[in-house]
């Protein structure tokens, strides 16, 4: 069985990236805004700082008290020539704000590629392309299933593949999953701990792991413990460096796109 290492496609990109900010004229910045200390948005967080401290990014990591302090955050920041890139950490405390506060980022700073009409794609959905491309999985091949309809993975990767012409069927958490069982690919982002058990993944399956959910205070995936113990799978993630430290990188590299811009 392969392991899909994105820390090892990440060490890559990341040494690019260092001699690139090293030698532009006007270093790149990026604000970060967050209305939580929850420990998984703390996590990533605090991933990106060191990210940026690596290749020589500064991060600002700005904690709003209300959404109406994210709101100024934002239009304060789209004004801010200093500031290339704004994403809003999620999910924020009213979930039912979160498309009106990203939709206020300016699309040349929208790195995360949250906002409708933004410069980027979603960082994520681009991170899995990634991973999938270096390790050579061939998309086209594939009967792919996306387990979850969020705004980070699900739904931009949904509408990144579908668009190239690949055969991808879209999944709720709620829906009835041992339907999965067809799937060739199962890509799986609904942050509920442990919802990919083993009678949902067929033998010489191809599981991609970018859940994050808090268990007890562990950082747990979307994926049982019992899935990853198989040895009849063809690939998937491990249980900490797959998707994450690709997002990351590729958060940066938009980045440093928007400031050359």
């Amino acid at each position: 069985m392969k392991i899909l290492n994105g820390e090892e496609l990440a060490s890559f990109i990341k040494e690019r990236q260092f001699h690139v900010v090293r030698g532009m004229a006007k270093k790149p910045k990026l604000l970060i805004i967050r209305d939580s200390d929850n420990p998984v948005i703390l996590k990533y967080v605090n991933l990106k700082k060191q990210y940026g401290e690596d290749i020589g990014i500064p991060v600002e990591d700005f904690c709003a008290k209300s959404s109406d302090e994210i709101r100024e955050k934002i239009l304060s920041a789209n004004a801010d020539p200093e500031i290339s890139g704004i994403i809003v950490q999620l999910p924020i405390l009213e979930r039912e704000k979160t498309d009106e506060l990203t939709a206020l980022i300016s699309p040349e700073k929208d790195v995360d590629g949250l906002a409708p009409n933004g410069d980027f794609d979603s960082a994520t959905a681009t991170a899995i392309n990634w991973l999938l491309a270096g390790y050579g999985v061939d998309l086209a091949a594939q009967k792919i299933a996306l387990v979850g309809k969020g705004k980070l993975v699900g739904a931009p990767l949904y509408r990144m593949w579908t668009n190239s012409g690949f055969d991808v069927s879209l999944f709720h958490r709620g829906d009835n999953l041992s339907n999965l069982r067809g799937f060739s690919l199962i890509v799986s982002a609904t942050g509920s701990a442990h919802i990919i058990t083993n009678e949902m993944v067929a033998p010489g399956a191809i599981i991609v792991d970018a859940g994050t959910a808090s268990e007890g205070g562990v950082l747990v995936g979307d994926v049982a413990d019992e899935v990853r113990l198989r040895n009849d799978l063809s690939a998937i993630t491990p249980r900490v460096g797959g998707v994450g430290p690709l997002t990351v990188t590729c958060l940066f590299e938009h980045v440093i796109e928007a400031a050359n811009k």
